[in-house]
């Protein structure tokens, strides 16, 4: 589960009753005091250090994996810092942020160094995906009209997630770190498409919300029920597409992790029994692994997808019949 959830230190491998890991840097600010030091002052969470400590489940509720305050006997004090920690999910957003920015700047190299060739190498995959965004989420969800406004957005989105998702696939550093399996990452990417949706909408999105055209008028007074679910739905776009990508990527970590339980859980009882089912629960992770892959782009499209609709939807132009004639407004 440590490989799943968030961690203070960026765990490599164990050897012997060793672990190896790349620490990482712990920053606290308790009682208006700024502390920074990194992870392996704590020893893995066996030593406290400067009054804190790597909570665990006898510290208390909630504590677990977090630093808490303690006292001089290492003792949980009820309080906990703010901690502003480089923790392992946001380095791994470092690194693909960092992926990212390298990937489109070679890209943009090529693409001056060789005008009027055909592209190759890094440049053919970012022209790729570039039209494919263009042509098959953004052109067809928003309209030729209005799609170039929102492309760097979503050509930023769905490398991102991708990128994120396929360096979660990977057992070694730079990878292994559930970053689109944390809730708060998929959480702000909603919330700026929410944001995005929203303040770009036209006048005519917010007049369907309020006063929904061609709707009976009691179903808006006295008790204005159609207003209210069109309000609630402006909320619960954007919880889908955050609930979404958070379960789907971390469901197929905790399967993978299932299946190779599966081995230690009758091994415990006997080596060899152990030894003898594995080959099934190796076969099925393997499975899980490559179908993982294709959930990586699944996930990313879908999010992007999502977010071309909900924008395309608060930008949509309004219709009027007049004589028997259509106008755009």
């Amino acid at each position: 589960m440590d490989h799943i959830i968030d961690n203070h230190s960026w765990h490599i491998l164990t050897y012997k009753d060793k672990h190896v890991s790349i620490p990482l840097p712990v920053i606290l600010i308790n009682e208006g005091k700024l502390d920074i030091f990194m992870s392996n002052k704590f020893h893995h969470g066996h030593s406290s250090y400067k009054g804190y400590k790597l909570g665990t489940s006898e510290d208390g509720k909630n504590t677990k994996g977090k630093i808490i305050c303690v006292d001089a006997n290492g003792k949980y004090t009820g309080k906990k810092p703010l901690d502003f920690s480089i923790t392992k999910n946001v380095a791994s957003l470092f690194i693909v942020s960092i992926l990212l920015i390298v990937i489109v700047f070679r890209a943009k190299h090529l693409a001056l160094k060789r005008q009027g060739k055909a592209p190759k190498g890094t440049l053919t995959i970012v022209e790729f995906i570039m039209q494919f965004i263009r042509d098959d989420i953004a052109i067809p969800s928003i309209g030729k009209k209005k799609y170039s406004k929102f492309m760097p957005y979503l050509l930023t989105v769905f490398c991102f997630i991708f990128l994120s998702n396929l360096m979660g696939l990977v057992p070694f550093f730079p990878g292994g770190a559930n970053l689109t399996g944390n809730i708060a990452v998929t959480m702000v990417l909603a919330v700026i498409t929410f944001l995005i949706t929203n303040f770009s909408a036209n006048r005519h999105y917010f007049k369907h919300i309020f006063n929904m055209p061609g709707v009976p008028w009691w179903l808006k007074f006295p008790l204005p029920i159609m207003p209210m679910v069109e309000i609630l739905s402006v909320f619960t776009k954007p919880f889908a597409l955050m609930i979404r990508l958070f379960a789907n990527i971390t469901a197929g970590h905790i399967i993978i992790l299932g299946f190779i339980s599966i081995i230690f859980i009758f091994g415990s009882q006997s080596v060899k029994v152990g030894y003898s089912i594995a080959i099934a629960p190796v076969f099925f992770a393997i499975f899980m692994n490559l179908l993982e892959l294709l959930v990586a782009f699944i996930q990313a499209y879908v999010f992007t997808l999502l977010s071309a609709i909900y924008i395309g939807m608060s930008n949509e132009e309004h219709t009027e019949v007049h004589q028997g004639e259509i106008i755009n407004r």
